[in-house]
Formats: structure tokens, C-alpha cells, sequence
């Protein structure tokens, strides 16, 4: 039987049950992260955790375990479940309480849980590249908080998705910010650019990863927001998540970006990126 986590206790998934009142459910009230899973090795954990603490804080729920309890639990999930290549889940809600817009009292304990699953990496799309489209975004103005409030990554998403696309990327009022559902990046003459880490954006956790694996490789990288002229006349264009790890985008609005296949600089990140996990690993096992 698969296993979950909800606050402090493992069980089996089909005996977890949540309030209907839960303000997650009924607001969005709440935040949550996606952790990859190689080899059984949690990759990036303490980044992750270091934005769940974030995000929570944000919107003022405090969460109700210290971080070192939390990733104990989180690694026992892990082990339960067996997971080998996947990802975790796992989300904060303010918690149950009679329905109003009006954050409940402190006698409101906030509701956590987790679950696994095996997610293999995405080895063809990385391989060959992808399609994206164009889209507006059409987001609040906090989206450096990963709330659960996502309906407008999902109309994108599916948008994308309707017309063969893996991504959309979006932009508002022609300057590029990021993707539905990941970090978004061009390259020009040998020098990545990609939106600053403001409200606009979500600082993704694979972004911090990339940013510092070209400040050790000596690879051009700037912070700096890019308009849809420069994306759609870029040499390369790449996104980036938790689950998509360096992503080539070969064609955009239904044209190719550069040649139709992944570009140089492109292939280099993901070379660089897996020799990152793989260390990691690495390092586990002795």
C-alpha cells in the first residue's frame, strides 16, 4: 500500500482524509513544492524546504515542524514508498475552519501533507526538444510565492498542451517573464538571459541550480528581463523545473528557433546538470 504523509504521521494512502472545510480546498490557502527524486536520493532538498519556509511565511502560516523534523520525515516517506525516480509533493494549508475570508484564529493548526510518486525523467523531450507557444501572463503580482492558486498556470498549460505544445511561455506587455509551469530562458551570441528573480517570477530551485553551475563554468548568465522580439529572434531557448531539468524549446509559436534542434549552450547545461544530480548521488552512497 502506498504511503502519505499527512501532519507528523505515515499511513496508508486510502486512510488519509481531509476536512472539507480545509482552507486549502476552498481558497487556495496555501503553499507547496516538488522535489525530484533520483535514485532514491533526494536532489535539491534543502533548497526546496528553504521555499516551502518562504512561501509560508509570505502569507503569514507558520509551519508546524522544524526544518531538520520535516526532512526526516519527508526522507522516511521516501524510503517507505520505495521510490527510486520520482518526486515528492508535499503542501501547507492554513488549515480547517468555518468558511470566511478572514484568516481564522491561532487556535487554527495548519494541515501538511506529502505523497510520492515515480516520475522517470523526461530522456526523449530532452533529447529532441520541444514546442512551445506564446501566452499572456495573466498572474497576480506575487508569483515569487508558490501558492496552491494556480488556475492561470493551468489555462496556459492547457492551452499549450491543446495545440501540441509542452510549455507556454508569458509575458506581460511584451516583456518575457517565465513559463506556465517553469523557469524560461534565451540565448544570443553564446549569452543566456532570463527575467530577474522579482515577484514576477518564481526563483526556481533548477534556475538557482543553473546560475551557479554558469558562474562555475565561466557561461555568460545574466538576470535581466527580455522581450518577445529578442525570444522569438533568440539562438536558443531553454526552460527549466523540477521535472523538465534543462528543457530545449526547438520550436516556438509553430516556428523553429534556430536550426529546430537543441541548441550548443543548451546541451552543455544539461551535460553539467546531470553530472550535478549524478554527484549527488554520488556522494549518498558513501
Amino acid at each position: 500500500m502506498v504511503k502519505v504523509m499527512v501532519d507528523d504521521k505515515i499511513i496508508d494512502r486510502l486512510e488519509a482524509a481531509i476536512d472539507i472545510e480545509d482552507r486549502g480546498y476552498q481558497f487556495g490557502d496555501g503553499v507547496y513544492e516538488v522535489i525530484r527524486i533520483y535514485d532514491g536520493v533526494l536532489f535539491t532538498g534543502d533548497e526546496h524546504l528553504e521555499r516551502f519556509y518562504s512561501s509560508a511565511e509570505k502569507i503569514q502560516i507558520t509551519v508546524p515542524f522544524q526544518k531538520e523534523e520535516l526532512l526526516g520525515l519527508i526522507l522516511r516517506l521516501i524510503q517507505e514508498n520505495r521510490v527510486k525516480d520520482g518526486s515528492l509533493y508535499m503542501q501547507l494549508t492554513r488549515g480547517a475552519s468555518p468558511r470566511n475570508h478572514i484568516f481564522p484564529g491561532k487556535d487554527t493548526k495548519p494541515v501538511l501533507t506529502a505523497y510520492t510518486k515515480e516520475v522517470a525523467r523526461p530522456v526523449e523531450s530532452l533529447e529532441n526538444g520541444v514546442a512551445a507557444l506564446i501566452a499572456d501572463d495573466i498572474r497576480w503580482l506575487r508569483c515569487d510565492i508558490k501558492s496552491l492558486n494556480l488556475l492561470p498556470n493551468l489555462l496556459a498549460k492547457q492551452a499549450a498542451t491543446e495545440q501540441g505544445c509542452y510549455e507556454a511561455i508569458l509575458h506581460r506587455d511584451g516583456l518575457v517573464t517565465e513559463g506556465s509551469a517553469s523557469n524560461a530562458y534565451i540565448v544570443t551570441d553564446g549569452k543566456i538571459k532570463t527575467h530577474p528573480a522579482t515577484n514576477l517570477i518564481l526563483n526556481g530551485i533548477t534556475r538557482q541550480v543553473v546560475a551557479r553551475l554558469c558562474e562555475k563554468n565561466n557561461i555568460p548568465f545574466k538576470q535581466e528581463a527580455f522581450t518577445l522580439d529578442e525570444l522569438q529572434n533568440a539562438d536558443e531557448i531553454f526552460v527549466t523545473s523540477t521535472t523538465s531539468e534543462v528543457m530545449p524549446v526547438v520550436k516556438l509559436a509553430g516556428k523553429e528557433v534556430g536550426d529546430g534542434k537543441p541548441g550548443e549552450l543548451t546541451r552543455k547545461l544539461q551535460t553539467l546538470f546531470v553530472q550535478e544530480f549524478e554527484s549527488v548521488k554520488k556522494a549518498h552512497t558513501l
